[in-house]
């Protein structure tokens, strides 16, 4: 088992398929808008993005450690934290939050 920057350790979990936005995509070179990877949970999602593209989690998650503010995680439709637990073959998509009035 590996232990992510933040103190937890993953199991690696099956494979679950995440959706990132062009706005992050676009900051990190060769990263895909979808891609699949092994994780028990968002915590752990976020870990295996940042161990492919070095900063990724900094911009998806901050130090308390919690979602950025204006980051939006959704598992199969519904808003999830860093511990919402992953099922095999599962959606996840990130959002970045739009703010206007």
């Amino acid at each position: 088992m590996a232990e992510g920057r933040h103190g937890r350790t993953g199991t690696g979990g099956a494979p679950v398929t995440v959706r990132l936005p062009a706005a992050l995509v676009a900051l990190f070179p060769g990263a895909p808008r979808e891609l699949a990877l092994p994780a028990a949970s968002v915590g752990e999602l976020i870990d295996g993005l940042d161990a492919r593209w070095p900063g990724m989690g900094d911009r998806l998650r901050d130090s308390r450690p919690a979602i950025r503010r204006h980051i939006n995680v959704f598992v199969e439709g519904r808003r999830a934290t860093l511990a919402t637990p992953l099922a095999p073959g599962g959606e996840v998509d990130i959002l970045t939050a739009i703010s206007g009035g």
